[in-house]
């Protein structure tokens, strides 16, 4: 069943603010200021200029005599516009193959497809909030089984996350306010004069005299949040995106046909992206149904190709997941990441060279929703800073890990606190216990001395951790490190903390 994912961007104006000009302090204030003829009132404001008491639709006089230090700033739609979006096209890249622009402060992604990719929904959502709140943009998301209900959550409930459970919408709703049915202002006007406050009041009252008054929308949007009738995605598109398309008198349904037809449409993609020197990165084949439905299958690969076979065996291996239905009416193949490509020789010399290629292999994986990556090393001393991820089919790093001294084979995410019995300040523990077990120590070597990078983070001037590799009567061996130099309290709390396994 199709999820339709929701996300709302509040301060998206106050956002771009900050964005186009670095030089703001976080702590600033900021109002945005809109004018109707001599009518200004304030039409955003961020989350510092709301503890100031400043709040959105307070005339602009009002706002500024609240607060003497608030930045007022004229309102540019069409440049929070731009911003949204390019914020759908990055979205649509790494997300899902159907965004859409959700009125002036918010996206829409039908998921369907792409989930799997992400590894189900909550990471999903996760991933996606994270990735805002990275970019320094305040972002509440929201799935939900329609866009209408998505889109209502993500502005009404005040969590960063919210998860609508499948055939449980219109429970999650028929308590929020009419105003987030995406109706015009004037009819949520004149339905609050007749007291209508909620969804479910407004879903239980007859439908006649509604469409009477208010003609068929108020009707079609109670329809669709409640996913009576569908809501398609219009996704968003650019002049650059390359697309070919088949469509059908006939509906087809059986495998073999579709096989047959996206064959051909990936040698009409390759020969458009080869007039643009382009190889593709990612595609989504979009199977357009005669009942108004439509299925997405995503493909990506981990560097830019143009291989017609390659191309259509990772679609052919996807293809068994589509539904026809009553009929395929049309299909699109987009390429939705392309990236330059230029023509290579692939043999240079009267003997043809081996080359161990496994990228298909990584393409393979990824298809399957298995993110694929390798380890690659950063210059710095401080263990869980020494280490990248980087991707697959990356260049080679220059960086080389320390040597002189042996490192663990697994690295905890985060050091762990353990208790320790140790003659401080150069001498390793006689015993530790680490998730409740303890262990006794029978040979030890350290301490590896490791300081603090203060160009970093000024806090780490005076810090330095010091390293053991200890063993327990078992065998196992542990790479432990205290924090501080055993003497001087300035450069640790000297506790104990457990960071690596050697094999």
């Amino acid at each position: 069943m199709t999820r339709v994912v929701s996300i709302f961007l509040p301060d998206l104006p106050t956002d771009r603010i900050r964005r186009d000009d670095p030089s703001i302090a976080d702590d600033q204030p900021i109002a945005v200021i809109s004018r109707s003829g001599a009518k200004r009132w304030v039409s955003a404001a961020d989350a510092a200029a709301e503890k100031v008491g400043v709040r959105v639709g307070m005339p602009a006089a009002k706002a500024q005599a609240l607060f003497r230090g608030l930045m007022l700033v004229d309102a540019d739609p069409a440049a929070d516009a731009r911003r949204l979006d390019m914020i759908a096209l990055w979205a649509l890249e790494y997300y899902s193959p159907i965004v859409a622009v959700d009125g002036i402060d918010g996206l829409v992604l039908d998921t369907e497809g792409a989930d799997h990719l992400q590894g189900g929904e909550l990471p999903m959502v996760t991933k996606i909030f994270n990735s805002f709140h990275a970019k320094k943009l305040t972002a509440r998301v929201a799935v939900a089984d329609t866009w209408g209900a998505a889109h209502a959550c993500a502005r009404a409930i005040k969590r960063e996350t919210v998860i609508i459970p499948t055939g449980k919408t219109f429970r999650a709703v028929e308590r929020l306010p009419i105003s987030l049915l995406r109706l015009p202002e004037k009819t949520v006007a004149d339905l609050r004069v007749l007291g209508f406050q909620t969804i479910g009041e407004l879903a239980n009252t007859p439908r006649a005299p509604l469409a009477l008054r208010f003609g068929p929308e108020v009707g079609r949007r109670l329809d669709q949040i409640r996913g009576l009738i569908a809501e398609p995605i219009d996704p968003i598109r650019t002049a650059e995106t390359v697309q070919v398309s088949r469509n059908f008198q006939e509906p087809i349904g059986a495998a073999e046909t579709i096989n047959k037809y996206v064959g051909r449409l990936v040698v009409q993609l390759v020969a458009e992206l080869e007039k643009r020197g382009l190889g593709v990165r990612r595609a989504d084949l979009f199977v357009e149904k005669v009942d108004n439905t439509r299925q997405v299958i995503r493909a990506g690969t981990a560097k830019p190709v143009r291989d017609v076979a390659w191309l259509t065996k990772l679609f052919r291996d996807r293809t068994e997941k589509i539904e026809p239905g009553f009929g395929i009416e049309r299909l699109v193949l987009v390429a939705a990441a392309a990236e330059p490509l230029v023509e290579e020789q692939r043999i240079s010399s009267l003997v043809e060279e081996e080359v161990t290629d496994v990228t298909p292999l990584i393409d393979i994986f990824g298809n399957r929703g298995q993110r694929v990556y390798r380890l690659a090393p950063v210059a710095s001393d401080v263990p869980e800073r020494s280490v990248q991820r980087v991707s697959a089919v990356a260049e080679a790093i220059e960086e080389t890990w320390v040597g002189h001294w042996r490192r663990p084979v697994r690295l905890l995410p985060h050091p762990e606190v353990i208790d320790a019995i140790a003659l401080m300040p150069d001498h390793p523990p006689r015993s530790v216990t680490w998730r409740g077990n303890r262990h006794k120590v029978v040979r030890a070597d350290g301490p590896e001395r490791i300081f603090g990078e203060w160009w970093r983070r000024p806090a780490e001037l005076e810090a330095v951790r010091d390293y053991f590799m200890i063993e327990n009567e078992h065998g196992e061996r542990f790479w432990i490190y205290r924090a501080g130099d055993g003497v001087d309290p300035e450069t640790g709390s000297h506790k104990w903390f457990m960071h690596g396994i050697f094999a």
